[in-house]
């Protein structure tokens, strides 16, 4: 039995890769792939997996797009933080549908489901067929991450988007939460959180820091033209916004 696992956030995917292992000792697994590109370059060039674990919401796109580019034969486990992508995951007769983070109980029994159900393969895919041509006469917008994930002592805990205060990068990228707690994540990149963000929720202040407008509490002009934001307490940051952005940052922050 060979697994694909299809997943973007690194501290996710190894916890996913930990318990597929435990569930599935004897299988191969393949990945985790963390892209739409990425995986339909695997899938057009490598033999079809028996069962993809995917998320939904990946960096460059939604799994969606493997789909449609990929002739797919094989069931698949929804993972996502979205519960709106509930009813179009069940529409593809997926194994099961899970939202993070993901419990391993859940996960197991979606296995279980999977060892008992045996998918006719030509029924599969037109049943992937139908519902890629649904989602293209509805259309799709981009939709972005609601919860992120961070290391609290020992465990990898999930932050929902209104709790988070802002990221900042200084030598790896930290969490600062409304309750002024600032947590590692493994994010490589502000550039990377600041494509998977809302743009009317978070602002990218800085090299340093990416701040969500519900924590900020005011600016302040300076005789420079930069302006210095505070954020709401108990978070004590001071984020400083340059001359040639303060305007673009003005507009965004007056909706």
């Amino acid at each position: 039995m060979t697994i694909l696992l299809i997943e973007d956030e690194p501290l996710v995917a190894k916890t996913l890769e930990k318990m597929v292992r435990k569930l599935e000792p004897d299988a191969t697994i393949t990945g985790p792939l963390a892209s739409v590109a990425e995986t339909c370059t695997f899938l057009q060039t490598q033999p079809s997996p028996d069962l993809i674990v995917s998320d939904i919401q990946l960096a460059d796109g939604v799994s969606f797009d493997i789909f449609q580019q990929a002739d797919m034969a094989c069931p698949v486990i929804f993972t996502t933080a979205y519960d709106e992508y509930a009813i179009r995951a069940f529409k593809l007769n997926s194994i099961d549908y899970l939202l993070k983070p993901i419990d391993p109980e859940e996960l197991q029994a979606a296995f279980a489901k999977f060892h008992r159900w045996q998918p006719d393969g030509q029924s599969f895919k037109q049943q992937f067929r139908e519902f890629l041509a649904d989602l293209s006469t509805e259309g799709t917008t981009r939709k972005y991450k609601r919860r992120f994930t961070a290391h609290y002592l020992r465990q990898i805990v999930p932050v929902a988007q209104e709790k988070v205060a802002c990221f900042c990068r200084d030598e790896v990228i930290y969490l600062h939460t409304t309750e002024g707690q600032k947590l590692i994540t493994d994010y490589n990149t502000l550039d990377e959180l600041e494509d998977l963000t809302d743009p009317a929720v978070f602002f990218r202040a800085n090299r340093q820091y990416l701040v969500n407008l519900e924590a900020i509490a005011g600016y302040q002009p300076h005789y420079s033209g930069k302006l210095l934001l505070t954020l709401h307490k108990p978070c004590t940051a001071e984020i400083i916004i340059s001359k040639e952005k303060a305007p673009v940052f003005r507009d965004w922050f007056e909706g």
